[in-house]
């Protein structure tokens, strides 16, 4: 009986989010606060705000690190770890390959390369759901936009500019396929980020990299990776690469895993998860009120 943890990325933030948080340690949250100042809780109510790239990562990347620090006590060791997007930088801050300071002056620095790596186009992302892989080749074909994240055979992200992703969405519809805007303001996982790579590998080349405590399966590769050269570029490729989610969802399975985790705000991960694999429970900690209850939960689906 295994326990698997995952960490989300951008898109997931909400007003309310991992309201336990506030009575949790001061230092568990030090990171936010000095990232997005003391107030960073009532900020969030602004959409705008919470939405730009530059709070985003950091947000989410805090949120994240916050409540791994306020369960790690309460959890059994997990048998692997998964971030996804810019979640991955909680991940391997998680399994112990940097610190919680660099993960976060990495998300800060993770955002400006890719806010300036599309220069003055707009681009973005899109979720398409009910669409067969023959539909999204020929999206991607007529219409110049980049398969960025792969949930499922038929649930997909893409990603390119605003203007192509329009045309591209009216296509999608009417071929029946479900379509949502994510609320990013950058094409990420596509060639509209290959000139925030080097700069971003440039980065890790100067943070000291130690061996992960447990296994990391990281999203640009969809396996486990245990050496430091490995992972730098793991992270790095993955801003231009796309993500298979449902790839690293295979792996996570196939390490024996009972039971998972998402701990971060929003509940998109342990949904993806549900739907794949139900006999094996997922839950966010963004459902509960209190630590104990999280960890009583996992607690109890392990036993």
């Amino acid at each position: 009986m295994s326990l698997a943890v995952l960490f989300p990325g951008q898109g997931t933030q909400h007003p309310g989010m991992l309201r336990w948080l506030d009575g949790a340690n001061p230092r568990a949250v030090q990171p936010l606060v000095d990232a997005l100042g003391a107030d960073w809780r009532s900020r969030v109510a602004d959409a705008e705000w919470a939405q730009r790239n530059d709070v985003a990562q950091p947000l989410i990347t805090g949120l994240c690190i916050a409540a791994w620090h306020a369960l790690a006590g309460l959890l059994p060791r997990p048998a692997v770890v998964a971030g996804y997007s810019v979640g991955e930088l909680a991940a391997f801050h998680a399994a112990g390959v940097f610190a919680a300071q660099d993960a976060m002056a990495l998300a800060r620095r993770r955002a400006e390369l890719m806010d300036e790596s599309a220069g003055k186009v707009a681009t973005g992302l899109m979720a398409l759901a009910g669409a067969p892989c023959e539909l999204v080749r020929r999206l991607c074909d007529e219409y110049d936009v980049t398969l960025a994240i792969q949930f499922a055979r038929d649930h997909v992200v893409l990603g390119g500019a605003k203007v192509a992703l329009a045309r591209a969405a009216a296509e999608s519809e009417r071929a029946g396929a479900t379509v949502t805007q994510l609320n990013l303001t950058i094409a990420s996982h596509t060639p509209w980020m290959f000139a925030a790579v080097k700069p971003f590998a440039d980065l890790l080349e100067t943070v000291t990299f130690e061996r992960p405590r447990f296994p990391l399966v990281t999203d640009n590769q969809a396996r486990v990776l245990w050496d430091a050269q490995d992972l730098r570029r793991a992270l790095s490729a993955q801003l231009a690469t796309t993500i298979r989610w449902d790839e690293c969802m295979t792996e996570v399975a196939e390490r024996g895993t009972s039971c998972v985790l998402e701990i971060g705000p929003g509940t998109t991960l342990s949904r993806l998860w549900n739907a794949r694999y139900p006999a094996v429970p997922a839950r966010s900690v963004d459902e509960f009120t209190k630590p104990v209850a999280i960890a009583r939960w996992v607690t109890d689906v392990l036993a």
